[in-house]
């Protein structure tokens, strides 16, 4: 009975965070990452600049009628906004179910030059417990997949897929809804047709392997990247070509259990994310078995932190772009981006 009232559970909030024309914001990034593009815009690389920045995220006005979950970091499921309340607080206020990054980055793959498998197992069952106690409903695991020549080997996209199940099955084991990030990378000059080809085998290998491990389909979720030629492919990709091979692939590896797909962005420029994700909602309405959605970080976060840059007077206007491409993505779920609905 107890698992029984478990999976229910997991399965509600897996729903939930699919639910209507709402999406998640990956919030997840690591002290590195935050920093560098902090770097980039000249906003110092301190904690308190960190802590402000995601406050200013968490306090966007209305945020909650566009977004269902947010993926926190490790610091970040521990701060708290300057007038002391957490930002965890924050979000369950705003109606936005707290989501934490578990995995511990991508690292060289022994043996494999040019190719990377995540890290994190060890000791993740008692970091999941910790983050349940800090409020995290659901958590996120990310493998990166690298096409080139004689790129992605089998042992590569074994190691990854093969991680992705069994943190996944951890998570469900301590009450977390997982979601699994399987991402080709958009880096290269593959073609759009290579991409469809590297996605496709290796969504077919993670669902076996999520099988294998035991995995309910009914309470995760799947955020893989977008089915997109290399970012240095001389053969463009129009907007249609991108949704039919996306959801096609998709259509032919994900079972229909699963409630949702939450895509990353992947590099992509926010009007692109967008106008992709519009065209998939057009073209394949009434034919998906799953909600899909997004989950994007740089294509909704970008703008505002350019605005922002670090100063107090630059908040409101930041939050202002925040909502915008947040409430685009929720538009293009409706088959709406670009039509000034």
């Amino acid at each position: 009975m107890a698992d029984q009232v478990k999976t229910s559970a997991l399965i509600s909030t897996a729903r939930a965070l699919v639910a209507g024309d709402k999406g998640l914001l990956a919030m997840d990034e690591s002290t590195s990452t935050c920093n560098q593009r902090f770097a980039e815009l000249g906003i110092p690389q301190t904690v308190e600049a960190r802590r402000s920045y995601r406050e200013l995220l968490v306090t966007t006005p209305r945020l909650g009628e566009c977004i269902s979950g947010a993926i926190l970091y490790d610091e970040t499921i521990r701060q708290r906004t300057r007038e002391g309340t957490s930002l965890v607080e924050v979000l369950l206020r705003a109606g936005i179910i707290p989501g934490i990054k578990v995995d511990l980055g991508a690292k060289e793959l022994a043996g494999f030059p040019g190719e990377k498998v995540t890290e994190g197992l060890d000791g993740l069952r008692e970091r999941l417990t910790e983050y349940l106690q800090l409020g995290a409903r659901f958590a996120k695991w990310r493998a990166v997949i690298a096409t080139g020549e004689g790129l992605p080997t089998q042992a590569c996209m074994e190691a990854n897929v093969h991680a992705l199940a069994r943190y996944a099955a951890l998570c469900q084991e301590a009450g977390l809804v997982p979601i699994v990030e399987p991402e080709v990378l958009m880096d290269g000059s593959h073609t759009l047709e290579r991409c469809f080809g590297v996605t496709e085998e290796v969504l077919g290998m993670l669902f076996a392997q999520l099988y294998t491990q035991g995995v309910a389909l009914e309470g995760m979720l799947l955020k893989p990247s977008m089915v997109l030629a290399g970012k240095d492919c001389p053969q463009p990709s129009s907007v249609d070509q991108v949704a039919d091979a996306t959801v096609t692939c998709l259509l032919r590896t994900v079972p229909a259990a699963v409630p949702g797909i939450a895509f990353l962005s992947g590099g992509q420029s926010p009007e692109q994310a967008s106008r992709h994700l519009n065209a998939m909602h057009i073209r394949f309405e009434r034919k998906m078995p799953w909600a899909l959605t997004f989950s994007f970080a740089r294509a909704i976060q970008q703008p505002a932190l350019e605005i922002w840059k670090g100063q107090d007077a630059n908040v409101a206007a930041a939050q202002g772009a925040l909502y915008h491409w947040a409430s685009c993505n929720s538009a293009a779920r409706r088959r709406q981006y670009g039509t000034g609905v």
